[in-house]
């Protein structure tokens, strides 16, 4: 196969993973402070649902890596 289309092919899978994960966490925290500004008592409650989510987002990016790292180097 070509090096660069294997390269090209890593570049998108962590960039487009990346790029998903980082909308998403945004998204989540925009959220929880919201929702932690309507209701401040169960803050400590929606910032341990927001750790949790933030990260099984990353587990997702990281996953990302690790196909990018195997196109670059398997190929």
């Amino acid at each position: 196969m070509d090096k660069g289309m294997i390269g090209l092919g890593a570049a998108l899978a962590i960039g487009m993973a990346a790029l998903g994960a980082s909308i998403s966490i945004g998204i989540a925290t925009a959220k929880a402070t919201e929702s932690a500004a309507r209701q401040p008592e169960i803050a400590g409650k929606i910032q341990a649902m927001l750790m949790t989510s933030i990260v099984f987002i990353e587990a997702t990016a990281i996953y990302a890596l690790v196909v990018s790292l195997l196109l670059v180097f398997a190929f």
